[in-house]
């Protein structure tokens, strides 16, 4: 059985690390390579850096920020987002350092962008972020450049089957930010039923997560905002979440980076 994962999420605007509500409010919380370097260090399995403004202002990933993480030497898988606006970027973002591309604004601007992403890198290589909400006809898909909400359309659908990525991080978008509140009626309505998924969004707490990962559908869990103030939030997650189904807690601390110089 393939082992779940627990994801630390790293939100960036204006260069800066923020921790986000309900993508309306965003607080500073610092340098987004610190965030990152601590995520590496205390034993997320995977980390995303997801570049919120990029696509919104059309200025392409980030390749800056990559850089700077790229000196970290980091040992955790790395997913990138923002900005990716072409076949052209997305390379360039897995060559700058990055193992996975996650990809938002695409989903709604080329769809065939997403399509050679797929063929050039492989589906594994693809991640396809859908914000989430439930409205009086079921489930809305959020644009956040317009604001405005719509049912996933035939076309993203198509590509979704085609099989050309190779998860879908579904975001409790009105829920993302606030403590114990992601929404599981968007996981049971959700329907692509045979393709992992990352839930993201209002998630923080044990319980939570135990729920969630039940479903066989749900690949992983990814968590922002509540890991970034303790340094042993991850493994005690892991800790208290111990199972045959769960990666176990791996991590270094002050301690044993320096006991190993």
């Amino acid at each position: 059985m393939l082992k779940k994962r627990l994801i630390g999420v790293v939100t960036v605007k204006n260069g800066w690390a923020v921790q986000s509500f309900g993508y309306r409010k965003y607080l500073p919380l610092g340098k987004p390579e610190c965030l990152v370097e601590n995520f590496d260090r205390w034993g997320a399995d995977e980390i995303l850096v997801q570049v919120i403004d990029r696509s919104l202002t059309e200025r392409g990933p980030d390749f800056e920020l990559l850089e700077k993480l790229g000196r970290l030497g980091l040992g955790t898988p790395l997913i990138y987002g923002g900005g990716i606006r072409s076949v052209e970027d997305g390379m360039k973002v897995i060559q700058s350092g990055a193992d996975r591309l996650i990809v938002d604004a695409l989903l709604h601007d080329d769809l065939s962008v997403v399509n050679s992403l797929g063929v050039r890198l492989g589906k594994q290589a693809i991640i396809a972020s859908l914000p989430m909400s439930i409205g009086a006809d079921g489930l809305e898909l959020y644009n956040y450049r317009t604001k405005s909400k719509s049912h996933i359309s035939e076309a993203l659908t198509n590509v979704i089957e085609q099989g050309l990525i190779s998860e879908i991080l579904l975001t409790d978008w009105k829920n993302e930010g606030y403590p114990v509140s992601f929404d599981k009626t968007l996981v049971e309505l959700f329907p692509f039923q045979k393709i992992p998924l990352i839930t993201f969004g209002g998630i923080s707490n044990v319980k939570q997560m135990k729920t969630l990962f039940a479903r066989s559908n749900i690949a992983a869990v990814a968590v922002g905002n509540f890991l970034n103030y303790r340094e042993h939030s991850i493994q005690e997650f892991k800790d208290t979440m111990a199972s045959a189904t769960l990666r176990s807690p791996s991590y270094a601390t002050e301690n044993s980076l320096q006991a190993d110089v």
